[in-house]
């Protein structure tokens, strides 16, 4: 924080649980460190974890700390897509279903939900990202992360990508697919991120080999060019076949 705050002049800070599955520990080392991150110029917790490792236990001791120590709680779960088939081939180990449940827990606490998609992986079509959009839209989640796949050395991914067994999609299918996204997503819901970084170690192939800002700008340039914007495709719920039949 002091190094931050010296770089950029930054007064309050989120404490970022990251990396791996942190309500997979025990329930007592989770409320331990928990309790640690509270420190006086902490005003969030954003804790990453699965849509499978959620349950109430942590999600009663998390709205009890929102509580008691005046901090937003926010869950980042990896969903990655809702095409149940996809996550099947991709060896999730979870379907759309745990996602579901798993919101609708997270809400009832009064907590906040931070998703994570990848809109090129190479069994998902149009259709599948604009129904990522809706169920997104239609769950209310607060806010989203948006990934392009890239594909680390020594995995199954990448053995299918040397045989050539997948197709991957170019740089412009991956801003075209962005684009098309944000256009059916609630207007309200906050875009925390539109390209990750990848890890340059063991990684074989990640975002076409170009600076994340540069595909940043790409994106935005497009919807500029459309003259569109986030949830400008955003008319499909509350009865959206009603207001089509009777006009209103």
């Amino acid at each position: 924080m002091d190094y931050i705050s010296r770089k950029y002049k930054a007064e309050k800070f989120i404490a970022y649980f990251q990396n791996f599955t942190n309500t997979y520990l025990p329930l007592e080392k989770f409320q331990e460190y928990s309790w640690e991150a509270c420190q006086p110029k902490i005003v969030e917790l954003a804790i990453s974890t699965r849509p499978d490792c959620i349950d109430d236990k942590y999600l009663d001791f998390l709205q009890r700390l929102k509580r008691e120590k005046e901090v937003n709680i926010s869950i980042e779960l990896g969903l990655q897509t809702v095409n149940y088939h996809t996550l099947q081939k991709i060896n999730r180990g979870h379907t759309l279903a745990e996602f579901v449940d798993s919101v609708w827990r997270i809400k009832e606490k009064g907590l906040e939900v931070c998703t994570h998609l990848i809109l090129d992986l190479p069994w998902d079509n149009m259709t599948d990202i604009i129904e990522n959009a809706k169920v997104l839209s239609a769950l209310k989640v607060e806010q989203v992360k948006l990934h392009s796949l890239y594909i680390v050395k020594n995995t199954i991914l990448a053995k299918m990508y040397e045989e050539r067994r997948i197709n991957l999609l170019s740089k412009e299918e991956y801003i075209e697919r962005v684009v098309t996204f944000l256009e059916y997503l609630a207007p309200n819901i906050v875009i925390q991120r539109l390209i990750g970084r990848a890890p340059e170690a063991n990684t074989l192939l990640a975002n076409w080999n170009t600076s994340w800002w540069k595909i940043r700008d790409e994106i935005e340039m497009l919807l500029e060019k459309r003259e569109s914007s986030q949830g400008k495709k955003f008319d499909y719920l509350n009865g959206s076949a009603l207001k089509v039949f009777t006009g209103r």
